[in-house]
């Protein structure tokens, strides 16, 4: 933190009292929560006494300021005391002066047991961290056995000291401003860096992308002045349109060759992914839309203009040429112009329900039916283009094929979801039983369709579980719209809401599923036995992650169902490779490099707004760490990171005694108090430029990054990736 930074902050907190504060210049309790929005009471209390010198129940301007100014200029000692203070909970009621840059106390000069213990459970609600009231003990007994240096049943200031210079961290941010002491919590991130397009690292990263786009701009461009030349007789406009309808043709078969996933899915295997940037197809699928978008808007603006100038040289009049068929334009009864009208809107609408806050706001079957429009969009343009047809024969045929083939793999042989899991936050854990035929590599996706559910939807999800998983297929489904939403409330029903007296007098045979179906493990676990139908499996980005040599896994929140799968066949793999001593019991893992598996190291980062969400696959992460029990001499194959970013970070003075105490506790049981792993969970967000300044260091081999999670922070990733020159794959599908 710079003092300019220092003095912005104490401009805002100014222009806060000023804007709060009444005709009497002065704040009260409640006022102050509102000023610095604090959100736990118990510090604002405690900073509201501490500011309030002369004991009136009220701060007034001078009085918040100067004691503002006092922690970020005073001293490394003086910012110690205030910490100390807080803490000194039987001075919860007392003020502090200022002389000299020292606090005077009025309280009782020590911190016993009790009173950290209400200061840590202050801590855990700020952080939003639940823990049972014993494990707050343990916090407590921990931290101040660790800090009473001299067994004497409080601990006092210079013990509080000796114990902070144990955390270099925490000695480190009590230097720096008094910003990050009591600042609010920051609403927005701050903007990031425009990526460096022209810079030489970026243009390595994405060359086979760069690349394609440029033969496809040149491609169109030549389309399209080769039918200007061919159609100069007819004027500029009609150029024009024939210019973009020659680009429309390419375009809107180009399109589907896009989405061929079946087709993209076995591409991946073959030499082609080194030369076609088949792991972007989804956005180069979305430029070409836009570009779709684009052709036709001017398309249609060109040939009004030149209808037009027609109609002052005919018996038609303007809208007779847009909107019926007398002018007799188009080789099938003169339909141009009105399926042209009808292609406009069409596109239009498509495009408008493929928008990112469509798909992103909960609304994914809008998109899903509205785009099902390709169908009637290429049967338009059939009638109205007679060359349309050309262009299209050979990707329809394709597209039909690959079509026909998923429709018979995903109603061949009988799939069911025999288990069901409620997860926290609203996530369906379903296991399905894998049928003997249906093969698959770690990080692909299938379409499933569930009946009871939709009988006609079809909904992409990430194979959670690992292929060498023979007997089931696990999928982790985040209730996040109206079709996720409706399989979460199915299963969250009572027996007696699940058995419907009307189904089971439809038949014996429903009759004996709802009886299976009423068979339950608990109230989020159930047995079950319901039909349900997969198109898949697919291909995605992270199917290279084998050949990499050090790989580094990112998911956020539910992003990482992919890396789940990908883990566990990496363990799998690891555990072929394990040898133990029979003389001594010493097991190691064989530094191996071969066909399948190049890895010399991974490293996986989790990252996740509240704790429950860890819940999802702490089990699995849990027998990950135990696989790694021992020691490797070349250190860990697989280091895990745990990141919560409603925790308050270690920087801020309300979380100091709360980090502390797990860090202690984390060592004496050798295991996270919030997840229960060996991992110690780290409060806020990762600072990225850190993380791989660290991966870098370790100069493990060609370093691939794979992210799963938000957009947004898929850009901030990406930056630092080109800045440090590794591959970054994003996952999409």
């Amino acid at each position: 933190m710079s003092l300019d930074e220092d003095a912005r902050w104490l401009e805002w907190v100014t222009k806060q009292f000023e804007t709060i504060a009444g005709d009497d210049k002065e704040i009260d309790i409640d006022e102050f929560k509102t000023a610095l929005k604090v959100k736990e009471s118990f510090f604002a209390e405690r900073f509201f006494a501490l500011f309030d010198s002369d004991g009136s129940s009220s701060i007034s301007l001078d009085e918040l300021l100067e004691a503002l100014d006092l922690l970020i200029h005073g001293s490394e000692t003086d910012k110690l005391r205030f910490l100390f203070q807080v803490y000194d909970v039987d001075g919860r009621y007392s003020s502090w002066k200022i002389f000299s840059s020292w606090f005077f106390f009025a309280g009782s000069g020590s911190i016993d047991p009790d009173e950290l213990r209400t200061v840590l459970k202050s801590c855990l609600r700020e952080s939003a961290i639940s823990l049972p009231e014993e494990k707050l003990d343990d916090l407590t007994l921990a931290l101040f056995e660790s800090a009473d240096k001299d067994n004497s049943g409080s601990i006092t200031f210079e013990e509080l000291k000796a114990e902070l210079e144990n955390f270099p961290e925490v000695m480190e941010n009590l230097t720096i401003s008094a910003a990050n002491w009591l600042k609010p919590p920051e609403v927005d991130q701050k903007k990031r860096q425009t990526p460096r397009y022209l810079t030489r690292v970026y243009w390595q990263n994405n060359s086979r992308k760069l690349l394609f786009l440029c033969v496809y701009a040149l491609l169109s461009l030549l389309l399209f002045v080769g039918a200007m030349l061919q159609n100069s007789h007819g004027g500029a406009w009609f150029m024009v349109a024939k210019g973009c309808g020659q680009c429309l043709n390419f375009n809107c078969t180009f399109v589907m060759l896009l989405m061929l996933r079946r087709c993209l899915t076995w591409l991946r295997a073959t030499w082609v992914v080194r030369v076609l940037p088949l792991d972007q197809n989804i956005l180069l699928h979305q430029i070409v839309g836009y570009a779709i978008l684009c052709y036709t808007l001017v398309h249609t603006t060109a040939h009004i203009f030149n209808f037009v100038h027609l109609s002052e040289n005919s018996t038609f009049s303007l809208w007779e040429y847009l909107l019926t068929t007398r002018p007799g334009i188009g080789w099938v009864k003169g339909t141009a112009s009105l399926t042209g009208v009808v292609l406009q809107v069409v596109i239009c609408l498509m495009v408008l329900c493929s928008s990112t806050f469509v798909r992103r706001s909960g609304h994914f079957e809008v998109f899903y039916w509205s785009h099902l429009s390709y169908i009637w969009v290429w049967s338009l343009l059939m009638v109205h283009c007679a060359n349309f047809w050309k262009w299209f024969l050979v990707p329809g045929l394709a597209f039909i094929l690959e079509k026909i083939v998923g429709i018979a793999v995903s109603r061949m042989g009988g799939l069911y979801i025999v288990e069901v899991n409620l997860l926290p936050s609203k996530v369906t854990h379903l296991v399905i039983k894998r049928p003997q035929f249906f093969h698959f590599k770690p990080g692909d996706y299938v379409y499933i369709n569930i009946p009871v559910i939709a009988k006609y939807e079809w909904h992409p999800f990430t194979i959670s579980s690992a292929p060498e998983q023979s007997d089931a297929l696990w999928l982790h489904i985040r209730s996040m719209g109206q079709w996720t939403n409706r399989l979460y409330e199915y299963f969250r029903q009572p027996e007696t809401e699940t058995v419907n007296p009307k189904r089971l007098a439809t038949s014996l045979r429903n009759r004996r599923q709802l009886l299976k179906m009423s068979a339950k493990l608990g109230e989020n676990h159930r047995f079950c036995n319901i039909k349900c139908y997969v198109d898949g499996p697919y291909g995605t980005p992270t199917r290279q992650i084998f050949a990499s040599e050090h790989a580094v896994l990112i998911g956020a929140g539910i992003g990482i169902t992919p890396f789940a799968s990908i883990l566990q066949s990496i363990m799998y793999r690891y555990r072929r490779r394990k040898q133990n001593c029979p003389n001594c019991n010493y097991s190691w893992c064989e530094n191996i490099k071969d066909s399948e598996m190049k890895l010399r190291k991974v490293d996986f980062i989790w990252i996740n707004r509240d704790q429950k969400s860890f819940e999802w696959f702490v089990s699995l992460l849990t027998k990950l760490e135990m696989d790694q029990a021992d020691e490797e001499p070349e250190g860990r194959f697989l280091e895990m990171h745990m990141y919560m970013t409603s925790a308050l970070s270690k920087n801020d003075m309300k979380a100091i005694g709360l980090q502390m105490a797990l860090d202690l506790l984390a060592k004496k049981e050798k295991r996270d108090s919030i997840t229960g792993l060996r991992t110690r969970t780290q409060p806020g967000r990762p600072e990225w430029g850190k993380v791989f300044q660290k991966v870098f260091e370790e100069n493990k081999g060609k370093v691939h990054v794979f992210y799963c999670g938000s957009p947004a922070l898929a850009k901030v990733i990406k930056a630092q990736c080109e800045h440090f020159g590794f591959n970054f794959y994003k996952e999409n599908f």
